[in-house]
């Protein structure tokens, strides 16, 4: 009997096991053909060699899946860091970037050994979402440029100011360019993902929108023999990489490449680890290990910078669309990976018949879409200061640059929970028709807004009924109670009365555990009393 149970486990677990396999193989081709038009993207975006964008994407499924403490999460190169590797190459160059990955790799993997992955996710989400919506800006402004083949301005603001000029390039035909056959190809990518999901038939609508407008931009410029750009690749892999040498490592020493390597690493980190979060939200399945899930994108930037590819980060359209499919085990991502370097190493050549418009359009829409309306929706729910944050994030990114931007918003955050906890509200009415008054407090009832609140306690007369509204406050500690409670007694004496709602400010302020500091604190005064 005890053999019988056995084999039928035995038999459940390989049931299973193949299911899984099956789930994880066929989801690995949908993140394949998600993973290769974006990989090729972002490499054309930050102006690196499209096989840097690729190399980026093997590494960060082969490695970076295998070790990752967030499964079903897909890595790759991201549009999140585009402005930064574009910086960083127009100052040092590919090799100075191979470098600066290199360090954000060791940064990220220390953090990880030493458990701060919590606290690369202690950044306000307003912040988050402005430092997205900033990036969607830069990545949008810049790519339009491209989408019509022309050449970006420089800075995120010039880009933004000259698109209709870009605009007008696309629509008016002159004499010796291709400005419009360029953008009639982007438009046309723009298109395709847009009305794909919505038109295509069931059997074939699984294959991603992207695909499916590179496919046709490259047929249609190929057809009719358009003279736009073209992808330049090499027809070797390995021509892309750039390893180091003894001089290139003395570089790490340089004040450009440790800045930009902690600007790597904070970006990177936070974009991967709230992409983590989004991730576990999809899926059932085992939650993620934020340390781990840090160190082992620390090792595959180590590796990237190393190879002189492209920075990595956990990457949220992959990781959806992997999550989606199907896949139930980390085997999903590695063989995501595996399949991008068999494309590459047996078509190689197929990428060249890629318009550079296609790609960028891919891009353009990219941007757009990380300028989020429903984020600033919810972040108004709480309060106009979370949307503040955010537009000044957003402001000073597409102004001046990414950390600042970051930095500005964080400074905003700090600033407004220092006026959250140490701001006070206080409003006296008198209702005569009851013969009360009522004394409405709002915000934080604090030791530092103590004086405040003795000063509308002594505006109080004596001889009435004060009622104490605690329904907009947001928190009050023990001095405060303590005031309270001993202008009780001198105003009883005059022949007032305090009424205060205790049970309504012990609910406000109850913890998880059911214990009320409220409790606590008024019946240690009631006793010193």
């Amino acid at each position: 009997m005890k053999n019988e149970n056995l084999t039928m486990q035995q038999e459940s677990n390989r049931v299973v096991f193949n299911e899984r396999w099956k789930r994880d193989f066929l989801a690995s081709g949908v993140v394949f053909l998600v993973a290769l038009p974006l990989c090729m993207g972002i490499a054309v975006a930050c102006g690196a060699p499209v096989m840097t964008g690729i190399i980026t994407g093997i590494v960060g499924g082969l490695v970076v899946g295998l070790m990752a403490g967030c499964p079903l999460q897909v890595s790759g190169p991201a549009a999140g860091l585009i402005v930064i590797v574009a910086e960083i190459i127009r100052e040092m160059g590919m090799v100075g970037l191979g470098m600066t990955v290199f360090l954000a790799g060791v940064i990220q993997l220390a953090a990880g050994i030493l458990c701060l992955g919590q606290v690369f996710r202690a950044v306000a989400p307003a912040v988050i979402h402005g430092m997205l919506a900033g990036i969607g800006v830069l990545i949008f402004a810049s790519q339009f440029h491209m989408m019509v083949d022309d050449v970006p301005g420089g800075s995120g603001l010039t880009n933004l100011i000259t698109i209709p000029q870009a605009v007008w390039k696309g629509l008016m035909p002159s004499e010796g360019a291709a400005h419009h056959w360029a953008a009639i190809i982007g438009v046309l990518t723009i298109s395709t993902i847009l009305f794909w999901k919505p038109l295509a038939p069931k059997k074939i609508k699984f294959i991603p929108a992207p695909l499916v407008a590179i496919v046709l931009a490259a047929c249609v410029a190929g057809a009719f023999g358009l003279p736009i750009r073209y992808i330049d690749v090499s027809d070797r892999l390995w021509e892309a990489v750039t390893l180091p040498t003894m001089v290139s490592f003395k570089s790490l020493l340089s004040t450009t490449v440790v800045t930009g390597a902690l600007t790597v690493a904070l970006v990177a980190s936070a974009e991967t680890l709230l992409c983590a979060t989004a991730v576990d939200k999809l899926h059932n399945g085992p939650r993620t290990n934020y340390d781990k899930e840090l160190r082992s994108q620390g090792v595959g930037n180590i590796l990237c910078g190393l190879l002189g590819s492209l920075p990595m980060t956990g990457v949220i359209v992959r990781s959806s669309a992997n999550v989606q499919a199907g896949a139930k085990t980390r085997n999903s991502a590695v063989l995501h990976a595996i399949w991008l370097l068999v494309f590459v190493a047996i078509l190689p050549g197929t990428l060249s018949l890629v318009p550079t418009s296609a790609l960028a359009a891919i891009l353009v829409f990219t941007g757009y879409k990380l300028v989020n309306i429903n984020a600033i929706k919810e972040l108004l729910k709480f309060s106009k200061g979370e949307v503040v944050i955010y537009a000044a994030t957003l402001g000073t990114i597409v102004t001046f640059d990414l950390l600042s931007g970051v930095l500005a918003g964080m400074a905003l955050s700090i600033m407004k929970l220092i006026y959250v906890f140490s701001h006070l509200n206080v409003r006296i009415e008198t209702d005569d028709h009851q013969d009360r008054t009522v004394m409405h407090l709002d915000g934080a009832a604090t030791f530092l807004r103590l004086p405040r609140l003795a000063t509308a306690l002594e505006q109080v007369p004596e001889n009435v009924e004060l009622h104490v509204d605690f329904s907009l406050l947001d928190y009050i500690d023990h001095a405060c109670l303590d005031l309270l409670i001993n202008w009780e007694k001198q105003h009883e004496a005059t022949g007032g009365t305090l009424v205060i709602d205790w049970d309504t400010l012990h609910a406000r302020f109850r913890r998880e555990n059911g214990s009320t500091p409220v409790v606590a604190e008024r019946e240690a005064i009631l006793q010193g009393v």
